[in-house]
């Protein structure tokens, strides 16, 4: 038989729970053609796959690879970890719909996507186009970001409350996004200018979701000491419209906190046994990653951005804001949660030489406290600044992780050279230290949440299965030598064991080395 393809003798992990078994795997186009043992003489590109894990591609639920795929079509960051489709838009940041060269949506967004010479797309068609011109190397789909729809609704600056003129215009760009093939509508109700939104809002642009039937990614208001009112307030917003609901990144921040995860999987257990509709994504790790400038009270956050660097010239406005970081109220300071000696900048562009150091040790090197080490970076700052921020426990992190609810995402952020490691290796991580090293669920387990359960969510009725109809993306693996070599000084480092990406039946990565092809394609709702 003439096949493009053919694995021998590999270990099938079929990505929906079923134990492992040897068999052969059979590849036509972009299609697995036959699953069996023990074929004649089949034709193709042939792998002995003896002692490998053959399994689906991983499917990344939780991205930010809006700008990444324009910069590198072939997504190299994703294939080299052996993911092979992703969703993007999430935590209410996105770059589509966009008023020519929007400074507002460019500020909201640098931190999380990086730079890009020019904004300009329209609306979520024109966006395709950009990205279809270039190729994509990872399957894409995508989420209509609420920043996008605040910024080219709302007249000047966009943190503030919207009139029923501009939530009517949202809900308007809300629809066509879904006419055009979103697979969903994301906010990130922590970050700037989405805080700003009141429930009315909420509700409109959410009845819009329910009407089409589209997913509800959310990043809550609050992920520490208020974290259990942030969750009931989307547990409510998505009873309500009756969506269907994605906790982005599940998790409590800061050491207090950690006892409050089985009250938070509580509540969501008794939301779907009350008929709602809600899962939540997680990336395995302990410590996140996101934009310096959240580190300030919601207020500052209103300010556009060469405002706020006046306002923290002034000393009394230096201490209003420590004085408000050491106490909040009614939102997440990561300073108070944290300490200073567990915030790392990883990306500081105009300070470039402070990267990789806790800003205790900027600190120290400044001869500065960290309060005035922090707010003088932020002053001088022209471009993007990054940290990272250890936020939860280990136990807390395996309690999420095991939960029958959970889906794999990365968070992956590429808005400079320096990031957090889960951005390169986050999948591989995942394997190597909670399945290989702690055994902390089965591989068959691990590789479901990471595929065939996420395809489930989103409707992906042809991927994310080792199965005979469905598409060739597969990922070929040494179970014996995984490795995540990956660090914080070295986030790009390549994997051991990770031989070979299959998307669409086409090779995206062989031998451990991205062949940069463009073989993914936009998968719309």
């Amino acid at each position: 038989m003439a096949y493009d393809i053919y694995f021998k003798n590999a270990t099938i992990v079929d990505g929906i729970g079923n134990d492992s078994y040897v068999g052969d795997v059979a590849i036509k186009n972009d299609m697995i053609e036959k699953i069996g043992k023990g074929e004649g003489n089949p034709s193709g590109q042939i792998f002995d796959a003896t002692g490998l894990v053959l399994c689906p591609g991983f499917i990344d639920i939780h991205a930010h690879s809006e700008l990444e795929v324009l910069r590198d079509p072939s997504m190299a960051a994703k294939i080299g970890q052996g993911i092979t489709t992703e969703v993007s838009g999430n935590c209410g940041i996105g770059v589509f719909p966009v008023k020519k060269d929007d400074a507002n949506l460019y500020g909201f967004v640098r931190d999380v996507l990086g730079s890009y010479p020019s904004f300009g797309w329209k609306d979520f068609s024109r966006y395709l186009s950009a990205v279809e011109e270039k190729g994509n190397g990872t399957n894409m789909a995508f989420l209509q970001s609420h920043s996008a729809l605040r910024c080219y609704a709302l007249e000047g600056n966009p943190n503030r409350s919207a009139n029923s003129v501009e939530v009517k215009e949202m809900c308007s760009l809300l629809e066509e996004s879904y006419k055009q093939g979103c697979l969903g509508f994301s906010s990130g109700l922590y970050y700037a200018p989405c805080l700003f939104a009141g429930r009315g809002e909420l509700i409109a642009l959410l009845e819009v979701t329910k009407r089409y039937d589209r997913l509800f990614a959310v990043h809550i208001r609050c992920e520490g000491d208020d974290v259990i009112e942030a969750l009931q307030e989307v547990l409510e917003l998505a009873k309500y419209t009756g969506v269907r609901l994605e906790v982005s990144h599940l998790k409590a921040i800061g050491r207090n906190n950690q006892l409050l995860i089985s009250q938070m999987l509580s509540m969501i257990e008794t939301a779907r046994l009350d008929g709602l509709d809600v899962l939540f994504d997680q990336y395995p790790y302990e410590y996140g990653s996101t934009s310096l400038f959240s580190l300030l009270p919601p207020q500052y956050l209103r300010l556009e951005r060469g405002d706020l660097q006046t306002l923290l010239g002034s000393p009394k406005e230096r201490e209003a804001i420590k004085a408000m970081m050491k106490d909040p109220q009614g939102w997440d300071s990561l300073y108070e949660l944290c300490g200073w000696d567990n915030i790392t900048a990883i990306t500081m562009d105009s300070n470039s030489q402070y990267e990789g150091l806790t800003f205790t040790e900027i600190a120290n090197r400044r001869n500065q406290g960290p309060f005035e080490a922090f707010f003088d970076l932020l002053k001088e700052e022209k471009g993007s600044a990054v940290m990272t921020d250890i936020t939860e426990s280990q136990e807390s992190l395996k309690k999420i992780m095991t939960h029958p609810l959970m889906c794999f995402g990365t968070d992956a952020l590429y808005a400079g050279e320096k990031c957090h490691p889960r951005s390169f290796q986050a999948a591989i991580h995942f394997i190597d230290k909670y399945w290989k090293q702690k055994q902390v669920m089965s591989l068959e387990q691990m590789i479901y949440k990471m595929t065939g359960e996420t395809a489930s969510r989103l409707g992906l009725s042809d991927r994310g299965r080792v199965k005979e109809g469905y598409k060739a993306d597969l990922v070929l693996f040494d179970p014996k030598i995984i490795k995540d070599n990956s660090s914080a000084s070295n986030p790009k480092a390549k994997p051991d064991g990770l031989l070979m990406v299959l998307v669409n039946g086409k090779i995206a990565l062989n031998d451990g080395t991205p062949t940069h092809c463009c073989a993914g394609v936009i998968l719309k709702a």
